[in-house]
């Protein structure tokens, strides 16, 4: 219990390390450069504190647990010997934590009021991204398994975006472009990293630190590219 309680305050300083930042440079503009008066003082402090608390929840609970189970779940596919159930597992995981991301959820629904289109529009968005994040897993998997280098996938995936961008919609272009970064968020990068690393450590000949990483950067790709389509064919 002890330890538990010390590891706790450790987050908890380290949280506030991350904070400080934040807030330093709004208190310096808003009562340096505007010389207005903090409004609400008491709801910010308050606010802070709950994000502190939350940030720190957050952090322990990844190191508690899903680092843990992204890395043990790679590990045990490795040992099944089954391409099969591994791209499975890598395109459900995909799917499933990107369209419980809550800030694809609050962009897609933004979208949807701005365009003055239905939930049907916010759900088509959301699907689509989860989708495209799910087949960028796949890819990432058969990558790490062959060793193939990530810059080549990079490079050829925003030439691809450059091309397509030329044909989409002008008012699909934005969404298309800040949906790359919504997915890659709270929940869905804790688990990508975990299951990269974990693959790339289980498979002899592998170097985690060159073939485990790059999966974030290849989900971030693929639903600018699947967002754009999306605005074309629509």
């Amino acid at each position: 219990m002890n330890i538990i309680i010390i590891r706790f305050i450790k987050n908890l300083a380290e949280s506030a390390k991350d904070i400080a930042p934040i807030v330093l440079v709004i208190a310096f503009f808003q009562i340096i450069v505007l010389k207005k008066n903090i409004p609400n003082m008491s709801d910010i402090i308050f606010g802070s504190l709950f994000v502190l608390l939350g940030l720190t929840f957050f952090i322990y609970g990844l190191k508690l647990a899903l680092f843990p189970i992204g890395d043990s779940l790679a590990h045990s596919f490795v040992k099944k010997k089954s391409i099969f159930w591994l791209l499975l597992f890598a395109f459900s995981l995909g799917v499933g934590t990107t369209v419980a991301e809550p800030a694809l959820i609050a962009v897609a629904k933004e979208a949807a009021q701005i365009a003055q289109k239905g939930d049907n529009y916010a759900d088509w968005l959301r699907y689509i991204i989860s989708i495209s994040v799910g087949l960028s897993l796949i890819i990432s998997v058969i990558r790490i398994l062959k060793g193939w280098p990530i810059q080549y996938f990079i490079i050829s995936g925003y030439l691809l975006v450059v091309i397509i961008t030329f044909f989409a919609p002008d008012n699909i272009i934005g969404i298309a472009y800040d949906s790359g970064g919504v997915t890659t968020s709270t929940i869905t990068v804790p688990l990508l990293t975990a299951l990269g690393v974990g693959l790339s450590t289980s498979i002899k000949g592998r170097n985690p630190l060159i073939d485990g990483f790059g999966v974030i950067a290849l989900a971030a790709l693929f639903p600018i590219i699947a967002v754009m389509i999306f605005g074309i064919i629509l």
